[in-house]
């Protein structure tokens, strides 16, 4: 972007997205013949604040809201830390020359929540499952062991009848 007057402003990066208590940077490249001011301003649904204003070499004035949290360097560019939901929205940074003239620039910022609700919900159903098939495994374990005792007895049993069988009758003969 640049204006007649010799000001020239760079956005490189337009759409941000970061997730909450993250750090980002609001990058700019500016250019100008004379000694500029920069200016930031954050617009979203709770209304337009201000962010930071400062003059290239000289003063620099962040809102107190931001004190805490904003760097600026000296490429126009700030650094604003920990943001939050509130913190989403439209960037607008403004570059004015001595000699009136100026560029605009716009970044977009969406912020993310992690939630953790989800994976919370997915490793109690995994808890769950786990438990499941392992009281199965062993229902079945147990199942095999009955049979294979019964099938034993059964066999037995058997066995023992028919040799009595066979005993009779070669007496009776």
């Amino acid at each position: 972007l640049s204006a007649p007057g010799g000001v020239s402003l760079v956005v490189p990066q337009p759409n941000i997205n970061a997730t909450v208590a993250q750090n980002i940077l609001l990058s700019v490249e500016y250019s100008c013949r004379g000694v500029a001011t920069i200016e930031w301003k954050h617009v979203s649904s709770w209304g337009t604040t201000s962010i930071v204003e400062w003059r290239s070499g000289n003063y620099i004035n962040i809102s107190t809201v931001y004190k805490d949290r904003v760097t600026t360097f000296e490429n126009g560019s700030i650094q604003l830390r920990n943001v939050g939901m509130r913190d989403a929205g439209y960037y607008f940074v403004t570059v004015m020359e001595e000699h009136g003239t100026n560029a605009y620039g716009t970044i977009i910022v969406n912020v993310y929540e992690i939630i953790y609700e989800d994976l919370h919900f997915v490793a109690v159903l995994f808890t769950f499952l786990t438990a499941v098939s392992a009281i199965l495994i062993c229902f079945m374990w147990l199942c095999n062991k009955s049979l294979h005792l019964f099938q034993k007895k059964t066999t037995h049993k058997l066995t023992a009848s028919t040799t009595e069988e066979i005993e009779l009758e070669t007496i009776e003969c």
